[in-house]
């Protein structure tokens, strides 16, 4: 299949039919540490760590912004809500593969609660633009929230309603955001690490390039 008709398919989803096949292990080497906080990438890590996955667009910035944040214990790039088993950055561009690019975030929510984290993410980029951010165009680049403890998923739909007015007051329009569990019928499935050299890519590149889309309005407080 070729580049030019994955190419095509990047702004609607992929059907299971037309998705890439993948394989059954990573296709390269997953770091076992974060190169800025010092933690595993995989775990175990502390106990009372929550783990929750958020996509807004390019990893790249959004890692970042998120292992900046007090409370985040470690947080990695990779690829969620698609189709295809550990597909490579590559393929994920084609929008054959169904997954969105998204942060992995372990926390510790006595110090970053849910909702606080959540507020930081829905300001960061604009939930109203579909499969895109910015310049960044296809599903690879949606917003999501995908949660794996039904305390995030109320935090998911309370930070939505209260923020959806507050963008309809600014000019936007409707929340886009993908929200659903990890785990369960319908789930988003597996989160698949992303390649060695997206993991902590703007403190591996400094000068790197990737813009945050943020709208500027400000999410309220539950």
């Amino acid at each position: 299949m070729s580049w030019l008709f994955g190419s095509a398919l990047k702004s609607q989803m992929v059907t299971p039919e037309r998705a890439l096949p993948g394989r059954d292990d990573y296709p390269y080497g997953v770091p076992a540490t974060h190169a800025v906080l010092g933690t595993p990438l995989r775990g175990p890590w502390p106990e009372g760590t929550q783990v929750i996955y958020l996509a807004l667009g390019c990893f790249w910035g959004a890692e970042k912004e998120m292992w900046n944040l007090p409370g985040v214990v470690t947080t990695a790039a990779g690829y969620q809500g698609g189709i295809t088993p550990f597909p490579t950055y590559e393929e994920t561009c084609t929008g054959l593969t169904g997954h969105t690019e998204t942060v992995l975030v372990a926390y510790d929510p006595a110090v970053l609660p849910t909702t606080e984290l959540l507020r930081t993410f829905w300001t960061l980029h604009d939930p109203t633009q579909g499969y895109r951010q910015g310049n960044d165009v296809g599903t690879q680049y949606r917003s999501a929230i995908f949660t794996t403890t039904p305390e995030q998923a109320e935090a998911a739909a309370a930070t939505r309603a209260l923020y959806e007015p507050e963008l309809r007051r600014n000019g936007y329009g409707e929340i886009t955001t993908e929200v659903r569990p990890v785990d369960g019928e319908g789930g988003a499935g597996t989160f698949y690490y992303a390649e060695d050299y997206h993991q902590q890519y703007l403190h591996k590149v400094p000068n790197g390039y990737c813009p945050v889309h943020s709208t500027g309005v400000a999410c309220p407080v539950p």
